[in-house]
């Protein structure tokens, strides 16, 4: 009698399959001998889709290091990073240009709006350099949740700080991006207007979910992740899920 032919195995998940971001060991070192400075030491963090994280460390600890790196616009010394599944650090300039433009947004301090176009056509600025139509609903669903209907037509010049911003993060979220950083988002607004931005960041995860990864120095804007991550010395020290903003406040001081 023969054996029964066994049932296929199904192949084992990948790890990464749920994960924005990913990075293993990455170590930055500027400049050598006396003089080398290394501003990440061996940093592995994994970052799931759906989630807003929000990075602190003091100056100098390495956090803006950490997500230029895990943006692909630096390089680590060593180390690896992968995005939505793909492996960063080995792809050619080209090859990092065009995976930026598919898979990652940004928000910075700095609204880095071009002067002389329209608060639409700043927003569309991302799909038009990658040559893809903007999708008519999703534009529109984008402009109303941050409240720019009125403002469409208008040119920097002509709109607030807090109405900068939030062209920036619509411009951000345009291309629905596997992960949107924020450098700094609130560092150039008010507080009324900082919390506008924050809330706004907040409405994406949840109503997107989207995938977050924030610096910032403030322990306010911190407080409205799902999770804190501290950086000193070039490594992560504390890694923490929600945390309100006295909380943060504390392990701040703790690590200056």
């Amino acid at each position: 009698m023969s054996e029964a032919t066994p049932e296929p195995t199904a192949p084992a998940a990948d790890p990464r399959d749920g994960l924005a971001v990913s990075a293993r060991d990455l170590t930055k070192r500027y400049g050598s001998g006396d003089a080398a400075v290394d501003a990440l030491r061996g940093v592995s963090v994994d970052f799931p889709k759906g989630q807003f994280a929000a990075v602190m460390g003091p100056s100098g600890s390495g956090k803006s290091t950490l997500m230029h790196i895990l943006a692909g616009l630096d390089s680590p010394s060593s180390g690896s990073v992968t995005i939505d599944g793909t492996e960063i650090t080995s792809l050619s300039d080209k090859q990092l240009t065009m995976l930026r433009r598919e898979k990652v947004g940004f928000v910075f301090q700095f609204f880095n709006l071009l002067p002389m176009l329209t608060a639409e056509e700043n927003l569309e600025l991302p799909m038009t350099i990658a040559g893809r139509k903007v999708d008519p609903a999703w534009e529109r669903e984008l402009v109303t949740s941050v409240g720019l209907d009125d403002r469409r037509r208008h040119r920097p010049s002509e709109l607030s700080g807090g109405q900068q911003q939030r062209v920036a993060l619509a411009r951000g979220l345009i291309s629905r991006p596997a992960v949107l950083f924020a450098d700094e988002p609130t560092g150039n607004l008010d507080s009324a207007t900082s919390e506008e931005m924050l809330r706004l960041l907040r409405h994406s995860v949840d109503e997107y979910g989207q995938t977050i990864v924030m610096v910032t120095h403030d322990g306010r804007a911190a407080a409205f992740a799902d999770r804190v991550l501290f950086l000193r010395d070039g490594l992560i020290v504390q890694d923490h899920g929600h945390l309100e903003a006295d909380a943060i406040y504390d392990v701040v001081k703790s690590l200056e």
